[in-house]
């Protein structure tokens, strides 16, 4: 038997820590730790209620677009606007948040997952005509020379000896990985005709947006977006079905806890005020397996017994958030969302799921025919291949809808409705970032913030035991995994970085004095 700490975990966002027993070449027992303190709950405390859209988008770089949604949903359900947004103003939040997405799947896909799976070294001696190509190859072979792999950032450090990829893919796929950079910042530079700029939106307020659609952007906006559809349709889709033939094993690795969840994401009628019966382009619900169910927000609950936490479990708009950084038998700085008391996953899987399972025919179509191409029944999504391909496959069917929603703009009307800030009332937002289901509640008093909660991705993906002590979801995942090689656990890895998993966003340190938190070694 041998134990197993990789921390922090590389290629992720934020500072997570993953400890497996391995026996027999199978992982018996998995903790997931967080090690670092988020503290937005506590300095929201006593602001303006509509600071708390610029704060919380503070929580996260790479999700800051879906903290501000989130936000702004819940300041229009506590200022009593959630059924009065301009159609102008929910297309628009739309099609920032969709310029979200599709940056944030391409770069999980090619910079933080895909090392996994493609050798860099491959390139080493290329000798085509692509300039982009040619500048990794000449970065990687002086480093190879040398033979001293700390140059070779980002691509090292690295697990060795399971790399399956030809050559010629590995070359191409290194291509797209530079390629993809460049979609990246066009997906940023499309964001920011709506948005203003990004990270951080000032465009996204209670009540709408503040930007208005004309002729000019657009066109802008569309523009770019083409390229980008281009490349998910030509390239990213592609690039994961190449992986996926040489991994199919993988398949068969991190099936998790089995249970699916989604808030729904992308308004299709700003008119229902009741979050969990609003029309979305990607539908609310849970799923037991391939079994669907209804979604009640009032099942979400939040417990910290394994967390540094003195504060109680409960419903996240009743409860408050106290650490305890010396709370006997805790280990994370996580709590454990559950849903009925019950291990849920978040996520792309749960969104094209519930969507599949909803009868919506573009996913079904998209599902259906990934799944044919490698023999595999709808179950085989519960993987660490299921997980990429529903997040390509997502990707797809978000760009594809946002070209439509751009049609449905009308230049001239109102983006916006004015709010009041009332005395006291409550409110709840609920949204799905790219990483998944992210809420935030709010109470107000006094006209400022008494109140406020955010139950974020990874914090459903990553959590600890619960008070019945139930494995999270990623650790459920990563228990019974194979691993072949214990100095080289690169399935261990690889299951973790399909989650994508965002600490930063789970997580946060708040030290004015920049005091160090703590020194970590990869074991």
């Amino acid at each position: 038997m041998a134990k197993i700490v990789i921390d922090p975990i590389s290629r992720i966002e934020g500072h997570l820590k993953i400890e497996v027993v391995v026996e027999d070449g199978v992982v018996k027992d998995a903790h997931s730790t967080g090690t670092m303190f988020r503290g937005f709950e506590i300095f929201l405390k006593g602001h303006n209620p509509t600071d708390a859209q610029h704060y919380t988008q503070r929580i996260c770089g790479v999700c800051p677009t879906s903290h501000g949604m989130t936000a702004v949903l819940n300041l229009d359900s506590a200022l009593g606007v959630d059924d009065k947004i301009p159609d102008n103003g929910r297309i628009i939040r739309n099609l920032i948040q969709g310029a979200n997405y599709i940056q944030s799947h391409i770069l999980h896909f090619y910079h933080l997952a895909a090392l996994d799976y493609v050798d860099v070294t491959a390139v080493a001696d290329y000798s085509g005509n692509d300039p982009g190509l040619t500048k990794v190859q000449q970065f990687i072979g002086r480093a190879l020379a040398a033979g001293d792999n700390s140059m070779l950032g980002p691509f090292w450090p690295r697990y060795e000896g399971d790399y399956r990829l030809s050559k010629a893919i590995n070359v191409k796929a290194v291509q797209d990985y530079v390629e993809a950079l460049n979609m990246r910042r066009i997906a940023h530079e499309m964001s920011a005709i709506f948005s203003g700029r990004i990270p951080h939106s000032p465009a996204l307020v209670a009540g709408g947006a503040t930007q208005g659609p004309t002729e000019d952007n657009v066109a802008a906006f569309r523009a770019k977006l083409t390229k980008l559809r281009k490349f998910t349709d030509e390239v990213y889709i592609p690039d994961v079905i190449a992986v996926a033939e040489a991994y199919s094993d993988h398949f068969e690795q991190g099936f998790g806890c089995g249970n699916v969840l989604s808030y729904g994401v992308f308004d299709l009628d700003g008119k229902e005020k009741d979050l969990a019966k609003r029309q979305r382009f990607l539908p609310q619900g849970i799923a037991s397996g391939l079994n669907a169910g209804i979604f009640d927000p009032r099942k979400i609950t939040e417990d910290v017994k394994y967390g540094w936490f003195s504060s109680g479990s409960g419903y996240p708009g009743d409860t408050d958030t106290v650490d305890d950084p010396n709370k006997s038998g805790a280990y994370t700085w996580l709590k454990a969302p559950r849903y009925d008391g019950n291990v849920y996953e978040v996520g792309p899987l749960a969104r094209v799921l519930v969507a599949y399972l909803a009868g919506d025919t573009t996913a079904q179509k998209l599902v259906n025919d990934t799944l044919a191409h490698f023999g595999a029944p709808p179950a085989a999504l519960f993987s660490t291949l299921g997980r990429h391909a529903a997040r390509a496959l997502e990707c797809k069917m978000v760009a594809d809808a946002m070209d439509k929603w751009l049609d449905e703009l009308k230049p001239g009307e109102p983006v916006n409705v004015k709010t009041e800030i009332p005395d006291s009332a409550q409110g709840m937002g609920l949204w799905e970032a790219p990483r998944g289901a992210l809420g935030h509640w709010i109470s107000i008093k006094d006209q400022k913030i008494e109140r406020y909660q955010c139950v974020v991705p990874s914090t459903w993906n990553c959590s600890p035991r619960d008070n019945n002590d139930q494995p999270g979801a990623l650790e459920q995942s990563l228990i019974g995994a194979k691993v072949k090689d214990e100095a080289n656990p690169f399935e261990v890895v690889r299951i973790v970085r399909a989650f994508d998993p965002c600490l930063a966003c789970a997580v946060h340190v708040v030290s004015p004095k920049g005091h160090e938190k703590g020194r970590f070694q990869i074991c």
